[in-house]
Order: C-alpha cells, then sequence, then structure tokens
C-alpha cells in the first residue's frame, strides 16, 4: 500500500486543458446572473483546480425556462423517435473521439482512477447513451378492445421537463443514466451536477450542441443542493426530478415535489449491502470480490458491499485471506496506472470516512488493518477493516461511503436472511455459494433491488436497477427507465353504424 498517496502519472500523459466552467443554457455557455463563482478542488491534493460559475435560483428559472420552451414549441418533442436516435448516436460518437479527455476530467475531480475511467466508466456511458438512442424509436402504446361501441389506444408521450440531480462518485455514468432516457423519451432536461464534480458535465454539454440537440433540450447548472437543487425540485415548470442520494435528501425532494406542482419523483438513495458468504464458496474467489465490493472506487459507489457476512466454517481463514489482500491494495494518484485506489473526492467525505472508522473503535468492534489516513497530501484513506461487528453500530446501519469493511460472522441461512436484511436500505446483495438451492432461496428471501450470485457490480443498460426500502423508488437502467419519462394516455373514438350507437 503507497505510504505517500502519490503516484507516478505515467510518462507523456497531459492533464486535461479546462475548457468549460461557465453555465449551460439554452445553447450557450453564460455567465451566473450574480456572477458568482466556487471552487472545484483536486481530491489528490486539496488544491483548486477551477472557478465555476455557480448557479441560484435566477439561472435555474431561467434554465428551465429555456426547457419548457424547448419542449413546448421545439422540435426536440416533435421529432420522430428515429431522427432522436440518430442525433444521440452522434453524441455518442462525439463523446468515444474524446474518452481519455473525459476520463482525465473525472480523475482530477473525482479522484477516479484514470485508466478504469478510459476502459469502463466513459465507454460504460457510452452505451447506456446507444441503448436508449437505440429504443427512442420503439416507445409504443397498445391497442385497446373496448366493451362498448368504441375502440380505443393509448399514445406514450414524453412527460415534460426533467430536473436531473447527479452524485459525484460516478459523474459521466450518472449523467448518462438520467439524460440518456428522458432524451430518448422526447424530454428535454436541466442537469444539477454535484458541486464537487461538474467538469465533465460541462463536456457533455458542449458535445450535446455539437450532435446537433437543440438549444434548451440539455442544459447544466452548477451549484448547491440548498440553492440550485432546491430550486430545481421546487419549480413548478419542471414535470420530473430524478435523483440519486442521500435519503435525507431525496425526502426534502419529495417535500418539495409535493407542495409545488405534484411532480413525480424517482429516487436512488444508497445502500448498506451485505455480501453473504457460504461455507462452500470458493475462498479466495470470495475474498476477492468481498474486497473489491467495498475498496472500488475507495468505497465510493452506492452498493459497495460493506457488510461482510461469513459463515463460521470458513470465517477464520477468510479473515486472514482478506487481511492480506486489503494490504495488497496500491492507494496512491489515481493517474498511476498501478493504483488500485484514489483519494476519497473531498475533504468533507475524508473526515466523514475517519469519523466512522472512529465510531467502529469506539463501538467496540476489533481493527484488523487500515483505519489511518495515507499520505501528507490529500484526502487518502488507508483500505480498512473491522471484525467482531454488532448489528446496532454506527458502522454497520449508517452508508459510509468510504473504503470500510464490516465483518460479521454467522451460522445458518436463516441467521444470513435476517441479519442482511437488519437494515434500512434495500439497494443491492451478493451471494457466495455453489448450491443453487441457498442461492435461490436466498436471493428471493433479501429485501434487495438488485442480487449478485458468485459475482458483484455486474451493470448493464438492460438490467433495471434501483432499490427497496429507504433505498428508494423507481428503477434506472432497461427500459424501465424511459417509463419514467413517458405519459399515457388514451384516446377512444366511437365505432359507428354500430348497433350499440
Amino acid at each position: 500500500m503507497a505510504e505517500n498517496g502519490n503516484g507516478s502519472v505515467k510518462e507523456g500523459f497531459k492533464m486535461p486543458e479546462i475548457k468549460y466552467t461557465k453555465l449551460f443554457i439554452n445553447g450557450e455557455f453564460v455567465d451566473a446572473a450574480s456572477g458568482k463563482e466556487f471552487e472545484t478542488r483536486d481530491p489528490r491534493t486539496g488544491d483548486v483546480i477551477v472557478n465555476v460559475a455557480e448557479a441560484d435560483k435566477v439561472d435555474v428559472d431561467l434554465a428551465v425556462k429555456a426547457a419548457r420552451e424547448a419542449f413546448d414549441h421545439g422540435p426536440w418533442p416533435r421529432m420522430s423517435g428515429y431522427e432522436r436516435g440518430r442525433i444521440l448516436h452522434k453524441y455518442a460518437d462525439l463523446i468515444e473521439q474524446h474518452i481519455e479527455e473525459l476520463a482525465a476530467l473525472d480523475g482530477i475531480d473525482a479522484g477516479k482512477l484514470f485508466e478504469f475511467g478510459k476502459a469502463v466508466d466513459i465507454p460504460g456511458a457510452v452505451r447506456m447513451l446507444r441503448y436508449y438512442a437505440s429504443a427512442a424509436d420503439k416507445i409504443h402504446g397498445e391497442t385497446l378492445k373496448l366493451t362498448t361501441a368504441h375502440q380505443g389506444y393509448t399514445l406514450k408521450e414524453p412527460i415534460g421537463v426533467v430536473g436531473v440531480i447527479i452524485p459525484w462518485n460516478f459523474p459521466s455514468m450518472m449523467f448518462f443514466l438520467k439524460v440518456s432516457p428522458a432524451l430518448a423519451a422526447g424530454c428535454t432536461v436541466v442537469v444539477k451536477p454535484a458541486e464537487q464534480t461538474p467538469l465533465s458535465a460541462l463536456f457533455y454539454a458542449k458535445l450535446a450542441k455539437e450532435a446537433g440537440i437543440p438549444d434548451g433540450a440539455l442544459n447544466v447548472v452548477n451549484g448547491f443542493g440548498p440553492t440550485a437543487g432546491a430550486a430545481l425540485t421546487s419549480h413548478m415548470d419542471v414535470d420530473n426530478i430524478s435523483f440519486t442520494g442521500s435519503p435525507e435528501i431525496g425526502s426534502v425532494i419529495m417535500q418539495s415535489a409535493a407542495t409545488s406542482n405534484l411532480k413525480t419523483v424517482s429516487l436512488e438513495l444508497g445502500g448498506k449491502s451485505p455480501m453473504i458468504i457460504f461455507d462452500d464458496a470458493n475462498l479466495d474467489m470470495a475474498v476477492g470480490l468481498a474486497s473489491a465490493a467495498v475498496f472500488f472506487n475507495k468505497g465510493e459507489i452506492c452498493v459497495a458491499g460493506s457488510r461482510v457476512y461469513v459463515q463460521d466454517g470458513i470465517y477464520d481463514e477468510f479473515v486472514k485471506k482478506v487481511i492480506e489482500c486489503a494490504k495488497g491494495w496500491v492507494v496512491g494518484d489515481p493517474f498511476d496506472p498501478k493504483v488500485n485506489m484514489g483519494p476519497q473526492v473531498d475533504k468533507v467525505q475524508y473526515e466523514r470516512v475517519l469519523k466512522y472508522i472512529e465510531y467502529g473503535k469506539r463501538d467496540g468492534a476489533t481493527l484488523l488493518t487500515g483505519g489511518k489516513p495515507c499520505g501528507d497530501k490529500g484526502y487518502y484513506i488507508e483500505p480498512t477493516i473491522f471484525a467482531d461487528v454488532k448489528e446496532d453500530m454506527k458502522i454497520a446501519q449508517d452508508e459510509i461511503f468510504g473504503p470500510v469493511m464490516s465483518l460479521i460472522k454467522f451460522k445458518t441461512i436463516e441467521e444470513a436472511i435476517e441479519r442482511a436484511n437488519c437494515t434500512k436500505y434495500g439497494l443491492a446483495a451478493g451471494i457466495l455459494t455453489n448450491d443453487i438451492n441457498i442461492a435461490n432461496r436466498v436471493s428471493r428471501s433479501v429485501r434487495a433491488g438488485t442480487v449478485w450470485i458468485n459475482c458483484y457490480f455486474v451493470f448493464d443498460a438492460d438490467a433495471p436497477f434501483g432499490g427497496y426500502k429507504m433505498s428508494g423508488f423507481g428503477r434506472d437502467q432497461g427500459m424501465n427507465a424511459i417509463e419514467k419519462y413517458l405519459q399515457v394516455k388514451s384516446v377512444i373514438t366511437p365505432i359507428y353504424n354500430s348497433p350499440w350507437l
């Protein structure tokens, strides 16, 4: 594990030029009406990268007005699905031409691994966009067989102006997880990226215009939740809010939607996912998957398998191997290809994770490895493992969003199911076993929106993604997602010369 928090950037690599720092409203980059700006910082060092324009209510009003005009009178909702899809495919082509630059922006803004971004994050965002581009001309209603002398059919129409609020852990994937189906449906969109990671969203706005997405159909307003976010969720001309973030903010958004215009809301609100490892599992595979499930992306992932339940027959051997695995993870500069884990996204998150490590010690859990800052600058934390964790401890119940694993021993299948469900969240779960009967029973008993059996972190544009309980409602990905951005209209006409008339 790197001790200095620094890695050597590969020779010849050139840091990206920061080209776009303003708001993107009605097809143009503009300053905030107030002239205000805020800093976005490099988590590798804590240094300021650049100042970006800070939107408040006035700017959100302008962005929503542009989106409303584009929806009510512009070409985007009135295009054929084929034509929208053609433009979205061109948009995807342009992103592919800038993969390295976009991965670098997410690297310096979010501390994400550069090589992983090039190979997975940005190509994954492109695949998401292409999936919905191909779906744009496949939005169909139904023919209705009515019992009276009438005929009927349904139309699926775009819901209107969509407000999108995304988090900082996967800036590119989250952008297209929300924006792609909304645009494919014919909606117009206002995006508020996380204040920690606005840079790639602004680049995507520029490429959208270049691809031919009409002015006003996609707008990006950088800013903070209590100002720009609140203005977007309460706006009377916004018809739908799609949000990924915390349960606390999700609750506020629901209240705001209810007290404004009853706009529809979809929420993905994080998790505290269990990884359940049975005695018959392949031990080495289990160690690798469990480690990746919580240390990948420095633990900043909503489905992190941070509660690791291990059956008593293999528990002791698992503990030895997982400690060894964690000590082998290299922490350092995310632009160094040898590094496994970069810095936490900002100082606030860095201090939050360290605070939870102290909670674990205070509450009586046993610290097996890690638990300390790494390096003399930036926001690096060692991969951390606790044993002897009880279900009522804060590290077992709260979403830490950092590289902190809680190990818990269990004896029976019934105990594993009960413990796995002992949380307010229900986003994902992992099951490791070679017994198909155990896999089937546990996968049907665990209350989670996604269950992985003998694998983890397998995402696909075709697989619906969302949560149970306080992990939220509504689904991203799959054709389920596009339905969130559509209204269903029944059209009924009489059949003349019918004996019923």
